[in-house]
């Protein structure tokens, strides 16, 4: 079965749905299948590389307009590519565009990842134009059940929506090495506070800002992972609100020492304050870690990932009091803890892996192509 990916940015650029992308594209390959991925580029040059047997293009970029990579040799490279399955990862309209207009796929599938929520007067010109791309795709593909009910572009097509989570490599997070956490709770906590983690590009709606502001009322160190458009602003809020000397902002942390980072806290906090945080990959991690998560409620699949009173806690969005509260009731209460981060655990091993994720794709594959007239096997389409 040949398989085309279509977004906006691949690996080594860090994203929830970067790091999506590659590892199905990369399992399907475990599976036999002949796996294209058509990105753009960080310049202007077209080109092409193999990343572990995934074909990766990358089509010259001539800008970037409201965080839309612009490319028209994009265009052209999904002409060039005849496949099964065009799998497109939703939003990137550019992307969209070049397979409603260039594509030559058998069957096409969207995985819907979020709304369009900075961006709404450009959502309102292109809004035409999506509805013929959803309409038109043989499959749409959603994060979590609630999120189709929530999404005012999913709901009306519920009926060809299936919903697949988001997933992690569970393995990754299991056992990081016992030096390397001690280590780490010794540099950043000497006097033996509780550790609190948050991990995530600093975007707007990731609402560190929350998180920094209920600091004031939470006696432990906060470490956050990652950097982006708002680290100078909340590294500035920090100093406002007197709790610098308390909130680390680490920048960025290599894959390999991303997990012994999770070991050494002892509660996951997502303070997110819009529906753009879809779905949340690092609640994930920080649950496959054996912490217990606290997360907000936005109508999205954070909630889902997260179930309150049997993973962790849920509470408003944009509410330090709230937040502040449930932090100390968990930082009060070591059993409850543990509990709430070994079911944590479990319900990531048992719903979120890979190979999990990776069968229900390949699923829809088939039953997409089984009504396109095509029989599909296990690693190839007869009767292409």
């Amino acid at each position: 079965m040949k398989v085309l990916h279509i977004y906006k940015d691949y690996h080594p650029v860090l994203g929830g749905i970067e790091n999506h992308i590659r590892l199905l594209a990369h399992e399907q390959v475990r599976h036999g299948f002949d796996v294209t991925v058509i990105v753009t580029s960080e310049s202007s040059r077209t080109e092409e590389i193999d990343d572990g047997g995934v074909r990766v293009i990358k089509a010259g970029r001539w800008l970037s307009l409201a965080s839309t990579p612009i490319s028209p040799a994009l265009f052209a490279c999904v002409r060039r590519t005849p496949v099964d399955i065009a799998h497109l990862h939703f939003p990137y309209p550019w992307g969209e565009m070049a397979q409603l207009l260039c594509g030559r796929a058998r069957a096409t599938v969207i995985t819907y990842h979020s709304d369009v929520v900075k961006q709404r007067g450009l959502l309102r010109l292109y809004e035409p134009l999506l509805w013929q791309v959803l309409r038109r795709a043989d499959r749409l593909l959603a994060t979590s059940a609630p999120y189709v009910q929530s999404s005012r572009f999913l709901r009306p097509l519920a009926g060809k929506t299936t919903v697949v989570p988001s997933c992690i490599e569970v393995e990754r997070f299991r056992e990081p090495p016992a030096d390397e956490v001690a280590r780490l709770r010794r540099a950043h906590c000497p006097d033996s506070r509780p550790v609190l983690i948050s991990v995530g590009r600093m975007r707007y709606y990731k609402g560190l800002d929350t998180l920094i502001e209920a600091m004031r009322e939470v006696d432990a160190v906060l470490l956050l992972v990652g950097t982006g458009p708002m680290e100078a602003e909340w590294r500035g809020l920090a100093v406002q609100l007197g709790v610098a000397d308390r909130v680390r902002f680490l920048g960025e942390v290599s894959d390999a020492a991303l997990p012994a980072h999770y070991h050494a806290a002892d509660v996951y906090v997502s303070s997110a304050s819009h529906r753009s945080e879809a779905f949340g990959l690092t609640l994930l991690e920080g649950m496959a870690s054996g912490l217990p998560a606290i997360s907000t409620e936005l109508g999205t699949g954070t909630s889902f990932v997260n179930l309150d009173g049997v993973t962790g806690v849920v509470v408003p969005p944009r509410d330090p009091a709230a937040l502040a509260a449930a932090i100390r009731g968990l930082l009060a209460d070591p059993e409850r803890r543990a509990r709430l981060g070994a079911a944590g655990r479990e319900r990531v091993e048992r719903e979120f892996s890979v190979p999990v994720m990776t069968d229900l794709v390949l699923r829809v594959y088939r039953e997409v192509l089984g009504k396109a007239g095509v029989q599909a096997g296990p690693g190839t389409v007869r009767g292409a």
